[in-house]
């Protein structure tokens, strides 16, 4: 069954509310992890550490 126009509208505009959550959504994410970094300093430098080695160790 095709989808009809108004369908179309509302989808676009739900998508555009979920984009904009998903931004609030990482923002927060992203001041919680600041937040921790300053408050766990040691254990976010051994975070840091196994990112890089993730990374260093990921094959492309």
């Amino acid at each position: 069954m095709p989808k009809s126009e108004p369908e179309h509208e509302e989808e676009t505009a739900t998508d555009a509310e979920r984009r904009r959550r998903r931004a609030q959504f990482l923002r927060e994410l992203n001041e919680a992890k600041a937040l921790r970094d300053r408050v766990q300093p040691r254990r976010a430098r051994a975070a840091r550490m196994r990112q890089q080695m993730r990374m260093r160790t990921f094959r492309w």
